[in-house]
């Protein structure tokens, strides 16, 4: 089955702060709609973008169920604990947190600073024999990542040596069985590369975060185990404890007896160790040069998976609880040889043709307008096009671009706008017009407007006095409506808006006169209509008052001219004659 990268983005809480890109020491992320997402096969799972994301959209592969499972399998679960713990479960005890481990389903707990005695004992073999050159430690897996990755022709100076956690997990299986299952627990995301790609050494990789989340689920907490007597297995460790702190693995390498030919020295910090490696030609002409190289500054205590109160009182910890063995030559009891190839990243080389298309996408036409403010995630505006034009980065990224397109957006709605707008401080002073509102006032106005930058800084209330509105509208944030205002000789419809609550306000204004003249003529000449055709049906009403009876008995007479006569009949029932 296809894990996970070790390093995602949960899409729903990505919030286009790029925060992710200006830290990610690789610019191994993508934005795609808005979105930064990983991509892992440029990612060496340093944890940066883990750590700064403010929405912890960035998150590590949970591998807790994993772990779960395997506390309950046949074969036995051993933990290999890594040294940086004594900086990070400051609360826990030895006993306390073996015990709460095996309440998990654990059968025993050993210490990762016994695999890097191994490893420190290997090194200093190698370095007794070595004539010159320069080497590098193989101990942190983002290190030989990132190397193999984005500096091959360095590759082959890594040590052929696996790391700490591996050489441990390698020392367990010789110890207590081939088939034992082994779970490492550390501060460090990439130890679940080493997980996955060395499944027949290590098992399962858990962080201390992912522990801590269990033993709150599971209801474990030191106060559980104050009586326990647990220890580690087979031994506790001693310089070996010393590894997660800068230069520890410095120290025990002479405490194995290394002489004083060999250069010892130590760096951390990805960008750091980048201008390191450009300038390695001129190191180790005449004698061996050691460098145990760390991506993460002040080393292992300070790894994104670890929480904690403050790298000092993490390094402290550490310090304070390591014991040291006197110095003597010590030949390692389990060597796990490895080589380490370049794999070098496609650099997806964009021509100048490109990067200047690029560049003007964002509006940049000249050396000049490349502000390389960083707001993008990238060092510079050429390294952003480079990026644009690959497909990893979207034109939204360019703070200086968006800010112009809104400007011209807004310029332009102003410009355009048959409406009076005007736009107020807190001062009632303008900030900004457009034409329309100043052609509203007259001539003089409009004038005025020409001369200045949109009657920028002149007080509104010499030209519409009406501060009382522009006041409500700022103090109390929300729209407000007023029909038909009068303002000399003329009637105005305003409508405020606040932009800023208590700083800025805006009205819209509406030259409403002519309108309403044009109302008042209409009903005039409503009126004098109503009133003549009132007049003509009193006159109609009047006349036809006048003449209604003899009207009537002219129509009578006619009607009854027209009437049949009828023959009278006689009492005894026969018709009369006439």
């Amino acid at each position: 089955m296809t894990k996970l990268y070790p390093i995602f983005t949960t899409r729903a809480e990505c919030r286009d702060c790029y925060k992710c890109v200006r830290r990610c020491p690789v610019k191994a992320i993508r934005i795609e709609n808005g979105v930064a997402s990983v991509l892992p096969d440029r990612c060496v799972a340093c944890g940066q973008c883990v750590r700064v994301c403010p929405t912890h959209a960035k998150r590590v592969r949970d591998d807790s169920l994993r772990f779960v499972e395997l506390c309950s399998d046949a074969e036995p679960l051993y933990v290999s604990l890594a040294p940086s713990w004594r900086g990070v479960l400051t609360e826990w005890s030895t006993s306390a947190l073996v015990a709460a481990l095996k309440s998990l389903g654990v059968a025993e707990v050993s210490e990762t600073a016994l695999g890097a005695q191994e490893v420190s004992a290997a090194v200093a073999e190698d370095l007794a024999d070595a004539k010159d050159g320069v080497f590098i430690s193989s101990a942190c897996p983002v290190v030989v990542d990132y190397i193999c990755k984005y500096h091959p022709n360095e590759a082959q100076r890594v040590t052929k040596i696996a790391s700490p956690a591996l050489t441990h997990c390698a020392l367990l299986r010789k110890l207590f069985g081939e088939n034992i299952k082994i779970a490492f627990i550390g501060p460090c995301a990439a130890k679940k590369n080493e997980a996955d790609r060395r499944p027949d050494l290590l098992d399962v990789a858990l962080t201390f975060d992912e522990l801590q989340r269990l033993f709150e689920e599971k209801g474990v907490s030191p106060n559980n185990f104050s009586d326990a007597k647990e220890t580690f297995v087979p031994e506790n460790a001693m310089e070996g404890a010393l590894y997660p702190v800068e230069g520890g693995m410095l120290e025990t390498i002479r405490r194995c007896g290394v002489d004083d030919r060999p250069l010892l020295q130590s760096t951390s910090g990805l960008q750091i160790l980048g201008q390191s490696l450009e300038h390695l030609r001129s190191l180790g002409a005449d004698r061996p040069v050691f460098i145990e190289a760390l991506a993460c500054p002040g080393g292992c205590v300070n790894g994104p998976c670890a929480t904690r109160k403050s790298w000092l009182t993490a390094s402290t910890g550490v310090l304070k609880h390591a014991e040291l063995r006197p110095t003597e030559k010590r030949v390692p009891t389990t060597r796990v040889p490895v080589d380490f190839y370049a794999e070098p990243i496609d650099s997806d080389d964009v021509d100048a043709k490109a990067i200047q298309e690029a560049l003007l996408r964002v509006g940049k036409t000249s050396p000049s307008d490349e502000l390389n403010c960083g707001g993008c995630g990238y060092d510079s505006c050429r390294e952003f096009a480079k990026a644009l034009a690959r497909g990893d980065a979207e034109t939204s990224q360019c703070v200086s671009y968006m800010r112009y397109v809104a400007t011209q957006k807004a310029n332009n709605l102003l410009r355009y706008m048959p409406a009076g707008v005007v736009i107020v401080n807190e001062k009632l002073e303008i900030v900004e017009s457009n034409e329309a509102f100043a052609r509203i006032f007259g001539s003089e106005i409009l004038e005025l407007y020409r001369l200045t930058s949109g009657l920028a800084g002149a007080d509104v209330r010499t030209i519409l006095p009406c501060a009382s509105l522009f006041e409500a509208a700022l103090q109390h944030g929300r729209e407000i409506n007023r029909d038909s205002l009068r303002v000399d000789d003329l009637l105005l419809d305003l409508t405020f808006f606040t932009i800023e609550r208590g700083k800025s306000v805006g009205a819209i204004v509406r030259d409403v006169t002519a309108t309403e003249l044009d109302r008042e003529q209409i009903a005039r000449r409503a009126d004098e209509v109503i009133s003549r055709n009132v007049a003509v049906v009193q006159e109609i009403a009047s006349k036809l008052g006048e003449h209604l009876a003899d009207t009537q008995i002219l129509l009578e007479s006619i009607a009854q001219c027209y009437r049949p006569k009828t023959t009278p009949v006689a009492s005894n029932g026969e018709e009369e004659k006439s």
